[in-house]
């Protein structure tokens, strides 16, 4: 008779991470791959990343942004920031314009097609976060956030 073969994970079960799981950044990262693959088999679909997602939301929210607020707002250098416009703009889902006082910089805002995109998406990353947090109480949710929010005090 051969030997069933151990699952995969069994396999890694036995297996000494040493200090990383006692280190905040290891801790954070396994969050940010969990997050990562659960976002990638509902807004994902749509070819957004989380990353992409919080650009739009906050475009929406601040409608003739200039670019360069919107990067410091994503925390994205300029550079980043003018190629993710290119091809939000590419998509149809932004639009730039002169900015109103200052003709030099470009202000942005969604289009019609980025706005219905954006509420479906708005959609799903709820159910999103419903399935990352669903073993949390409520009060776990909020103490999760605040103690989150304590790492990095000002983005608040």
């Amino acid at each position: 008779m051969t030997p069933a073969k151990k699952p995969e994970n069994a396999r890694h079960a036995r297996l000494d991470y040493g200090i990383l799981p006692g280190l905040v950044g290891y801790q954070l990262r396994m969050a940010q791959i969990a997050l990562f693959r659960d976002f990638a088999m509902g807004p994902g679909e749509e070819d957004v990343t989380p990353g992409l997602f919080g650009v739009l939301v906050i475009i929406e929210a601040n409608p003739d942004l200039k670019q360069s607020d919107l990067a410091r707002a994503a925390r994205l250098d300029r550079s980043t920031v003018v190629t993710v416009i290119d091809n939000l703009e590419r998509r149809g889902l932004v639009e730039r314009r002169a900015a109103l006082h200052d003709r030099r910089s470009n202000a942005i805002r969604l289009t019609a097609a980025g706005g219905d995109l954006l509420r479906k998406l708005k959609r799903q990353v709820s159910q999103h976060e419903k399935r990352l947090l669903q073993n949390f109480s409520d009060a776990e949710r909020k103490l999760f956030f605040t103690l989150l929010q304590k790492v990095f005090p000002e983005h608040r």
